[in-house]
């Protein structure tokens, strides 16, 4: 296949870089470098510094690219408390950039789109998991800026008779296990990584954000998928969405839940390092609990996760560790 992939210079992004490329496709990223990093381009990826909401750019390329089999669109902002505090931002980037990356798509005649959402489009749920058909009231403008971007996928796929995939994503955690990849960036607020540079030293100390949520600690509860089987199953969801020529929105998770937490004190045993930590204020936005049921994933794609939490740990240990110096 040859396939376009926006965000490609970013964490998720780039690791689905790397597993096309292992399974012998052509990749094409567009990346404007906003949040991405050319040291995560892959050497064989053609490379394009562009902005997908520049649509006559876009359009440049795709024609100079020729047939293109599909497009796994990874560019986004993705910081809650970023798009609590800048709403317009995020829905220029978020959802406008979806119009004007499909709008390219009909002039070059591709069909097939690969879409990364979160689980942020359900918001405040019930702590049982999450079916994709459940209520969606996000509770911040970063689900809400993906769940109006998922409407205007579906909408062009019933205007246009093309496939589309959307894929929530739950808590994505770990590294690329050559350790040439993983998430890139200063004052990150992803839990392991912060968690990680706490053991590491290049934090202070782990700060964990919320510890009166109603869980089973008072810390909240995420589902945790490592990158590699994230990206795994956008892979097969292309593959069967170009056979079928059918559309679907999947769930991806583990299906099993750790709280803030086990997570910290799983990171402590599985390293053997003291990690400085503090209890903190809950972050703005931040549902108490969100699991994933995976059973369409499982049932239609038949995917399912395959490294556990303390695999993610030590990829992204390891890829931390190796950054530092």
């Amino acid at each position: 296949m040859k396939v376009v992939v926006t965000g490609g210079a970013g964490y998720i992004g780039s690791h689905a870089v790397y597993s096309l490329i292992e399974k012998g496709n052509q990749v094409v990223i567009i990346d404007n470098l906003s949040r991405g990093y050319m040291e995560n381009v892959h050497p064989d990826a053609t490379f394009y510094n562009a902005d997908i909401r520049d649509v006559e750019t876009i359009k440049g390329i795709f024609k100079k690219e020729g047939k293109i089999d599909g497009i796994m669109h990874f560019a986004g902002y993705i910081v809650v408390p970023e798009s609590v505090e800048k709403p317009l931002m995020y829905f220029n980037n978020n959802t406008y950039s979806v119009e004007k990356l499909l709008e390219a798509a009909d002039d070059a005649g591709i069909k097939n789109v690969v879409f990364s959402s979160t689980a942020a489009v359900y918001g405040e749920t019930s702590g049982a998991p999450i079916k994709e058909s459940d209520t969606k009231t996000p509770v911040n403008p970063y689900g809400e800026s993906k769940l109006a971007a998922e409407a205007i996928i579906r909408g062009w796929t019933k205007a246009r008779g093309t496939n589309h995939v959307i894929f929530r994503y739950f808590n994505v955690a770990g590294a690329h296990p050559s350790g040439k990849i993983g998430i890139r960036g200063k004052g990150l607020t992803h839990l392991l990584p912060s968690v990680i540079e706490g053991a590491l030293g290049i934090r202070e100390k782990f700060v964990a954000m919320g510890t009166d949520y109603p869980t089973r600690d008072g810390s909240c509860i995420r589902d945790f998928i490592h990158v590699m089987d994230l990206v795994e199953a956008h892979i097969i969801g292309l593959e069967w969405s170009i056979k079928n020529k059918e559309s679907n929105i999947f769930n991806l998770g583990s299906g099993s839940g750790h709280s803030v937490l086990e997570v910290l004190n799983t990171a402590i045993k599985e390293l053997e390092i003291a990690i400085p930590n503090e209890m903190g204020d809950r972050r703005a936005g931040d549902p108490a609990e969100l699991l994933a049921d995976v059973s369409n994933a499982r049932d239609v794609l038949g995917w399912k996760t395959k490294q556990p939490l303390d695999v993610m740990i030590r990829s992204e240990y390891d890829f931390r560790k190796k950054l530092k110096k």
